[in-house]
Parts: C-alpha cells; sequence; structure tokens
C-alpha cells in the first residue's frame, strides 16, 4: 500500500497558491499558528507523520476532509519469500526434552 501526500494539490483546488496564504488561513479558520518553515516543509514534502491536531486544522482551514489530502494506493506490494531459518540446536534439544515423562521421585 502507497500513501501519498497530495496537500499541495488540495490547497491549489482551493486556491490557496501560497504557504503565506495556507498559514494565514490556519490561523484564522483553525486557530492554528505554525511557522513559515512548517507549513513550507507540509507543502513541499511528504511527511512520515502528521500530528491529528495538524490534520483537524488542515481540513478545517481548506474546508476538506483527510481524504482529499492523502491518496491511497491499496494496490498489494509484492514482498520477496523470506528464506526459512534454521532451528537452533538449543531449540530441538528442548522440544524432545517435552515428549519425554519426568522419572518418578
Amino acid at each position: 500500500m502507497k500513501i501519498r501526500w497530495r496537500l499541495r494539490m488540495a490547497a491549489a483546488q482551493r486556491e490557496v497558491w501560497t504557504g503565506t496564504d495556507l498559514r494565514r488561513l490556519l490561523a484564522e479558520k483553525a486557530g492554528l499558528e505554525m511557522s513559515a518553515a512548517s507549513v513550507s516543509v507540509l507543502l513541499t514534502k511528504e511527511p512520515s507523520q502528521v500530528k491529528l491536531t495538524t490534520l483537524i486544522a488542515l481540513c478545517t482551514a481548506l474546508e476538506c476532509t483527510p481524504n482529499d489530502l492523502f491518496e491511497v494506493e491499496t494496490t498489494p506490494v509484492e514482498q520477496p519469500a523470506t528464506p526459512s531459518r534454521p532451528v537452533p540446536a538449543e531449540t530441538k534439544k528442548t522440544a524432545n526434552m517435552r515428549g519425554r515423562s519426568m522419572p518418578p521421585m
């Protein structure tokens, strides 16, 4: 599965063209004060994580939903087959001992 950050597209569709415009909307509509640098990073890079409060503020400011900010591709990604690992000798010994009954005391 792949997730793409679409903030710049969502903003442009709402005629928000600059970080300054987005920063102003965030402050006015959502009450979130962000630095110019932080807004710029959100617009230009795909974040590895987004705070829920920031996501809510972006949706409030742009009058959109999280679905407008993310593009999710649900096609399964093929992963290489993992080779089976040999069982360590210590594990085999312990497993063999489980099958035996304990001698009476």
